[in-house]
């Protein structure tokens, strides 16, 4: 089946200002164990909210729904699409392919994904994050999964060629408790975490939250529950005509975020590039063409 164009997590999101005080305060408990927080009933859902049932309905038809049962009904659609494995992805891809060329198929994929995670992005969230991390004071740690390593490795080469005080967690859930004992309040925590959620990735984000530390997460649109600890989140949408995930959204936030760190870190950075240049010129760690 194809996956929505918008979740309702994103609606959410975008529609918040126009809500009432109530169905803000049901949106916040919808979005804390999204999707499933909304797969109950809608007396346990407004129960849980602290609202009325009445407010439930005029919430999910401001989402422009007919009714409850049809807000479950795409709820569970989207539950069934975050845990879907590359096989089945493929499956369902294959079977919806449309004509032309994968080349652009997968490029206009691609920029719907760019506009429509743009649209969602609070450019005060985004600063707040580059402020967090071109902070001298913090220490940055970076986390990464299984898939989500590879990003979180870019970020933490170029996060660390940039300033001092940047860490790299190990994936393997055996060695991060000792990058814990490290954290102290106020440092900075940046998770990568998609679909197919890692437990030992909430885990760290959780201990880590207790400690006082800020935590910058990089998920999906139907957000790791991670985002419940984060103090800044950014979703990206991820979906592609292809049996995995597309991470080309991730990492133009990614670089995006690293030129705003590097231009606000500008005099130090420049000093520590340079040196690290001297080091590369002594080691003939590049080859050089004169």
């Amino acid at each position: 089946m194809p996956e929505p164009v918008e979740t309702i997590g994103e609606r959410l999101q975008s529609s918040f200002d126009a809500l009432t005080r109530a169905e803000r305060q049901l949106a916040n408990a919808i979005l804390e164990n999204y999707p499933v927080s909304g797969l109950g009933s809608i007396t346990t859902l407004a129960a849980n909210a602290k609202v009325s049932t009445p407010t439930v309905v005029r919430m999910v038809r401001k989402l422009g729904f007919p009714g409850f049962p049809q807000f479950q009904a795409a709820l569970r659609r989207e539950l069934e699409a975050k845990i879907t494995n590359p096989i089945a992805k493929h499956d369902t891809w294959a079977e919806n392919a449309p004509d032309g060329h994968i080349l652009n198929r997968f490029t206009e994929a691609v920029i719907d994904n760019i506009h429509q995670t743009l649209a969602q992005i609070d450019p005060a969230s985004f600063d707040a994050a580059c402020a967090l991390l071109a902070d001298p004071k913090r220490t940055v740690f970076v986390a990464g999964g299984r898939i989500t390593r590879a990003l979180a490795d870019y970020f933490y080469m170029h996060l660390q060629m940039i300033r001092r005080g940047v860490t790299s967690i190990e994936s393997r859930s055996n060695s991060w408790p000792h990058s814990l004992l490290d954290m102290q309040a106020g440092d900075v925590l940046v998770i990568f975490d998609n679909r197919r959620y890692e437990n030992s990735t909430i885990k760290l984000a959780e201990l880590a939250r207790e400690q006082g530390v800020k935590i910058i997460l990089f998920t999906d649109q139907w957000r790791s529950p991670v985002s419940r600890c984060a103090d800044l989140c950014f979703s990206s949408r991820i979906v592609v005509p292809s049996a995995w995930d597309s991470s080309v959204v991730i990492m133009l936030l990614l670089e995006t975020m690293i030129a705003e760190v590097q231009k606000q870190t500008w005099d130090g950075t420049r000093e520590r590039i340079e040196a690290l240049e001297e080091v590369f010129d002594r080691t003939r760690f590049f080859r050089k063409f004169n």
